[in-house]
């Protein structure tokens, strides 16, 4: 567990301080990702006890996405400014303090507002997490390293509606939140203890206009896709965020491209390798968390299974990604996250053949592969992107790569639910229901093999590098044995 074998056959072993900054960093990141789901399952119990519409409760879960979103742009900058270390336990803090302020709130106002307080700690943690764990390790080193932080990033949103139904059935709504207190306050006191304490430098002039431009695109499309989720439709709302999104992000490129010190670099993507580990990243998180709500909700309309038994009939997913964990540094980022991508595809097929009476022992191994395709695939992918840069670049590559994934994952969100509901309207009986699910899963289907076509050309890019590293010496001389 120790090791890192390298291509060139030998082993280099994980130092201990990159021990200790994975560790604290899995603590963050788990928290983080993990309210990101756990929250749904209480929708109604939240609803009921508020005395607040379903329309309005929905905030509860949209403004933690929405701070979440408007606040990665923000972190490379600051990390660099403040110090990782400082700006990862204040994140922590900032979390932390928004939980118990949410298990605290005896309104739906009160509770909206504690997320949004919530959200601007959870999303940091995760890319100033990956900034700190990446300034210890080697390029040799990430694919390793990746596997061990891919555990919350897959294990914790698959673990959410189960832990959550369980907390909300004996003992209340409430405990969602009171979980995070003790984790979080762990989280701080062990940073404290095992990471240094950076100064920081400089970090130049703020980009204010860019920090505007990119929170406003983020958050209208973010903003705007929920909407459209809950419309099953665009509307007016939906319409007017995703035009005001895709407007400021084509204006931050704009200014990215012109500015002396711009808040994100995004000439970043004229590297090849890093603008395919991109487009994967973007497209597998829309493949993931969007075919991830399809199964819980097939689970209770279509078979009438509680909201517990249904989270426990997903966990398989979250079986699969451990499995895989241990090989996602064996063969190279880009053929790992092609073969990962390639097993997801091939996993996704039954699922278009979904009816009302399919066995749950072939939903479930069904599901193990989907987890092992996703464990191979969404980590290695990222390793890829980070190995594609200096070391001096990953500050701007994180908070990118992970607003790619968190959008991702809300655009297959909002477009399968529209699809689904437009299905489930057209059959209203069990069978045609199940029908209407599998054919929403061939749209899941099409996401997941566009996800691979990237993956394709990361693996393509690797083999000719290692062709050529197995072609010529180090002194430029051609190397006669193979």
């Amino acid at each position: 567990m120790n090791d890192v074998t390298t291509e060139a056959g030998t082993t280099e072993r994980l130092s201990p301080a990159l021990r200790r900054a994975v560790g604290v960093v899995m603590i963050g990141a788990s928290l983080s990702f993990l309210d990101s789901t756990i929250v749904n399952v209480a929708m109604h119990r939240l609803s009921v006890e508020l005395h607040s519409g379903l329309g309005t409760v929905q905030w509860v879960v949209t403004a933690y996405l929405l701070a979440l979103a408007a606040v990665i742009p923000f972190t490379g900058w600051a990390a660099r400014r403040y110090g990782a270390t400082r700006l990862y336990c204040a994140a922590l803090v900032v979390f932390t303090i928004g939980s118990v302020l949410c298990a605290c709130s005896t309104s739906v106002g009160m509770l909206i507002a504690s997320r949004v307080l919530q959200g601007i700690g959870g999303g940091a943690i995760m890319p100033v997490g990956t900034i700190i764990w990446t300034a210890r390790s080697s390029k040799a080193q990430m694919g390793r390293v990746m596997a061990f932080i891919a555990i919350p990033i897959i294990l914790a949103p698959a673990l959410g509606p189960v832990l959550g139904g369980l907390l909300v059935q004996g003992i209340g709504w409430r405990a969602i939140f009171w979980l995070n207190v003790p984790f979080g306050v762990a989280g701080v006191l062990l940073a404290l203890w095992l990471l240094p304490r950076e100064t920081g430098d400089d970090g130049g002039r703020l980009d204010v206009t860019g920090l505007t431009l990119a929170s406003l695109g983020v958050v209208g499309i973010t903003y705007g896709l929920a909407q459209l989720g809950a419309a099953a439709g665009l509307d007016t709302a939906a319409s007017l965020a995703l035009l005001v999104g895709l407007v400021s992000l084509a204006g931050f490129v704009t200014h990215a491209l012109r500015a002396k010190q711009p808040l994100l670099d995004v000439r970043l993507y004229t590297n090849r390798a890093f603008t395919a580990a991109s487009i994967a990243t973007f497209a597998l998180g829309a493949a993931n968390y969007g075919g991830m709500i399809l199964m819980p909700l097939y689970l209770q309309t279509v078979r009438g299974e509680g909201v517990i038994i249904a989270g426990l009939l997903v966990a398989p997913t979250a079986i699969g990604a451990l499995i895989a964990a241990p090989f996602t540094d064996r063969y190279g980022a880009g053929i790992t996250a092609f073969t990962g991508a390639a097993i997801l595809a091939l996993s996704t097929i039954p699922f278009v053949f979904l009816t009302a009476t399919t066995p749950y022992w072939l939903l479930c191994t069904v599901m193990i592969m989907r987890g092992v395709g996703f464990g191979l695939s969404i980590i290695p992918a990222m390793a890829a992107a980070y190995q594609s840069l200096p070391p001096n670049k990953i500050p701007d590559a994180t908070p990118q790569l992970n607003v790619l994934q968190r959008v991702g994952g809300a655009i297959g969100t909002a477009v399968l639910t529209v699809i689904l509901t437009r299905q489930l309207s057209d059959h209203p009986t069990s069978a045609g229901q199940a029908e209407g699910y599998a054919t929403t899963f061939w749209w899941v289907l099409a996401i997941t093999i566009a996800a691979a076509l990237p993956t394709l050309l990361l693996a393509r890019t690797e083999h000719r590098a290692r062709h050529r590293a197995n072609t010529y010496t180090p002194e430029g001389g051609v190397d006669t044995v193979h």
